[in-house]
């Protein structure tokens, strides 16, 4: 019997100590989160899973066929029918509403609406989009954004531009809120200001200027005993929320999981986000029902009186119809939305990407200066400039990639490189046939617009000298989804067509993605 407690005993002190031990490193045997050891720290368990952030919907990622499958009546032919893969991420529910963006233009006005009006002025959308005119729709202007009434209805009026301000401002509410349930920074209200508010991106660079309420310890023992800031590493912190890809739109709208049999066989490819090539309702209970808002005929936007078609003649609440297989409302329908994608007409250039297409690449770096990340004064916003070209790489040569393949001199089978090609365009494009000169032709040389410029550009000659550009530019970007002032052509999730990102319309509104970090399984 005194055997049996002491063996008892041994092994309760056996795991006593091995639950005060410090987990070790199996590469090395050293001690992690131990300043004994060095001090090398890892996060805790609890962040090694991805938390979903409010208003998200997780989109479970694969392959499928992105383009048109069906005849193109309009016979743009810009969405050719080909294989990608999309990896999973989080899209919104829903469209943005007018509540969620009222609460951004809010806090915009009491973080710098009295020191810099002209920036809480530039986040609010434009009503005036609601304008037409031959319609009568001032009470869209006056009450569509501002009345109760309208709180559940898709924001509009809108920019690419600021669809994106939106989402940063986004990311930042949300990592703020996380840390201050987390005990590491205070809520601020009554001082807030362009000075003290909270931007993530500030706040891992060490310039944050609010209220610390408790910094984490640093385990280095180079720091002395000093605490330190929250950092990525430590897994607390959420990515930023974003606009979603075309690749991603098209693929979340489709909405195919479930469609599968025997494996990775698909019962059918959709058109629409639900089954069948028809954007009225399949089910017994709902049958003839519109699954979609959008307009029937030239003057049917809504149906006749007592028998309603989709019920509504412009936006309808952004949770009205049926969502698809992913739970996301309105894939087809009420607003187009924004894709964060720069607009070509070749949706896959030379086969393309086929691993999470994207055009639109600018890649930038925080401006450093002697050691120190610069900052604005005024907006209290980091500086951001294009990375420096690095020809020992391979992946790419330069920051700005949105013309490769389609824009950029290497695009094309003329050497617009060459100092007789250059001094030919420049000729042309001023009307003088002598030589552009050197210094002229260097700037263009290493311009990537007037390369993009030479592509795009035509002389229509005579005294006039007109120039005509292209559509194309790298100022407009994708649009999809069809909405309340369209035919049921473009409610395909297929179709694409693009626009000004520094304009807004009525008709266009958008939702916010983030990308899912590790398992591609919920």
């Amino acid at each position: 019997m005194k055997s049996v407690r002491m063996t008892l005993a041994m092994a309760l002190a056996i795991v006593t100590l091995a639950g005060c031990g410090h987990q070790k490193s199996s590469t090395t045997g050293w001690d992690y989160n131990n300043p004994d050891w060095g001090g090398f720290e890892i996060a805790d368990e609890k962040y090694h899973e991805q938390e979903t952030q409010p208003g998200l919907v997780f989109v479970e990622g694969g392959s499928f066929t992105m383009g048109r499958m069906g005849d193109d009546s309009r016979f743009e032919w810009n969405n050719m029918a080909h294989t990608v893969t999309v990896s999973s991420f989080y899209m919104d529910e829903c469209e943005v509403a007018n509540r969620d963006y009222r609460e951004y233009t809010y806090w915009m006005s009491r973080a710098y609406g009295e020191e810099y009006p002209e920036r809480a002025l530039a986040a609010y959308p434009d009503t005036n989009a609601w304008r037409d005119k031959l319609a009568w729709r001032e009470g869209f202007v006056d009450f569509y954004f501002q009345s109760p009434i309208y709180d559940d209805y898709p924001v509009v009026g809108v920019s690419w531009e600021q669809a994106m301000n939106y989402c940063k401002w986004r990311t930042d509410r949300v990592n703020e809120r996380i840390l201050i349930e987390a005990g590491v920074i205070q809520l601020e209200l009554a001082d807030l200001s362009a000075a003290t508010a909270f931007q993530t991106d500030v706040y891992l660079a060490g310039q944050y200027q609010g209220t610390t309420k408790k910094e984490l310890e640093d385990l280095n023992p180079s720091a002395g005993g000093e605490p330190r800031k929250v950092r990525i590493a430590d897994g607390i912190l959420s990515p930023s929320y974003r606009l979603p890809t075309e690749a991603e739109w098209e693929y979340a709208a489709l909405g195919l999981i479930g469609r599968l049999i025997d494996g990775e066989r698909l019962v059918e490819h959709r058109s629409y986000p639900w089954s069948g090539q028809s954007l009225r309702s399949a089910n017994s209970k709902y049958y003839g029902q519109f699954l979609a808002n959008f307009k029937r005929s030239r003057g049917d936007a809504m149906g006749v009186a007592g028998n309603l078609n989709d019920g509504w003649d412009y936006t309808a609440p952004v949770k009205w119809y049926f969502p698809n297989d992913y739970g996301l409302y309105h894939m087809a329908g009420n607003v187009s939305e924004w894709c964060m994608d720069v607009y070509r007409k070749d949706a896959n250039p030379s086969g393309g990407e086929d691993m999470n297409p994207f055009r639109g690449n600018v890649y930038k770096q925080k401006l450093i200066v002697d050691e120190e990340v610069q900052i604005n004064d005024t907006t209290g916003e980091l500086y951001y400039v294009n990375v420096d070209d690095d020809l020992n790489r391979r992946n790419y040569r330069q920051a700005d990639n949105i013309n490769y393949l389609d824009g950029d001199y290497t695009s094309n089978i003329y050497d617009y490189t060459s100092k007789e090609n250059i001094s030919q365009w420049i000729s042309e494009e001023s009307g003088d046939e002598e030589d552009g000169g050197g210094e002229e032709e260097s700037s263009i040389l290493n311009n990537q617009d007037s390369l993009t410029n030479m592509m795009y550009h035509r002389n229509l000659g005579g005294e006039s000298g007109e120039q005509v550009a292209s559509l194309i530019s790298n100022k407009v970007r994708v649009v999809k989804g069809g909405s309340w002032a369209d035919r049921a052509y473009w409610m395909q999730a297929g179709t694409r067509r693009f626009y000004d990102q520094d304009k807004a319309t009525a008709w266009i509104g958008f939702r916010c993605a983030m990308d899912r970090l590790g398992s591609r399984r919920e």
